[in-house]
């Protein structure tokens, strides 16, 4: 008996601190506390909840631990916010779809169905003349300009298709589809800084027909053709893929290295 009771505040403090994490955590996915602001001091967030030092403590520890909070320690210090975003979903996503060892060839599947819906609902967009066509126009401009550098043009055209699906009026597709998009960025750009170096990048022509191809693309869903506009990114993806996938058919998606992270906290 004497060990149950010796227990007892410890189980009580977590269930404080888990309480109180929680309450902060409702806040900052309500966009009560935003991104990039700083919590209450400990001392503030003790008077508020009315719980201990030490439960506050943890339930800062639960929250950084989650990536909710980064604390710093010190006279100048505070717990930072980092509201979830799309880059964090697609983080987590990615590094999940490593742990279960998908390859390269599963992801580029899996957008080559999705990826062409986002592309029928752009075209489908009554806004999409001033939204979704002049930004897309934008960016075909500045991927031409890079047709002479297969690693820029990569890169170019990835930004294309990135900002593409990021049009997408669904929300949960959006975050999905924005998700994976960047994360084969990521495995296509590695691939071609490779390619490169060998100097076996595809031709200047291959690198043509993909830039038409997104011209046409761009022209369809100003036209407001859903059907073809699905059909051009279909083929194009189908494409596409096929050098890369030539090369990496065997990789595991790649989510946890420097150049993964550095993606995901700009998306």
């Amino acid at each position: 008996m004497e060990s149950l009771r010796t227990e007892h505040p410890k189980i009580g403090q977590m269930r404080m601190a888990e309480q109180v994490a929680a309450a902060l955590r409702d806040r900052i996915l309500a966009g009560g506390i935003g991104d990039g602001s700083t919590l209450p001091k400990q001392d503030e967030l003790v008077a508020e909840f009315g719980v201990s030092y030490p439960s506050v403590r943890e339930a800062l520890r639960i929250l950084e631990t989650e990536g909710f909070i980064t604390v710093r320690r010190g006279n100048r210090g505070g717990a930072t916010v980092h509201a979830p975003d799309v880059g964090t979903a697609g983080y987590a996503l990615g590094l999940t779809l490593q742990s279960l060892q998908v390859g390269v060839v599963d992801l580029g599947a899996a957008l080559a169905t999705l990826e062409p819906l986002c592309a029928r609902h752009c075209a489908g967009r009554a806004d999409r003349g001033r939204a979704v066509v002049p930004p897309l126009e934008a960016l075909l401009e500045r991927s031409e300009q890079c047709l002479g550098d297969g690693a820029a043009f990569t890169r170019a055209s990835r930004e294309f298709h990135d900002t593409l699906v990021g049009f997408e009026p669904n929300a949960t597709l959006r975050v999905v589809v924005t998700s994976l998009t960047s994360l084969w960025s990521v495995q296509e750009e590695a691939w071609a800084d490779s390619q490169m170096s060998r100097g076996s990048y595809p031709s200047r022509k291959d690198r043509t027909a993909a830039q038409r191809a997104h011209e046409h693309l761009v022209a369809s869903i100003a036209r407001g053709d859903a059907e073809e506009a699905a059909r051009i990114a279909g083929e194009h993806l189908t494409a596409t893929q096929r050098w890369v996938c030539r090369t990496l058919r065997d990789r595991v998606i790649d989510a946890a290295s420097p150049r993964s992270r550095a993606r995901f906290r700009r998306s």
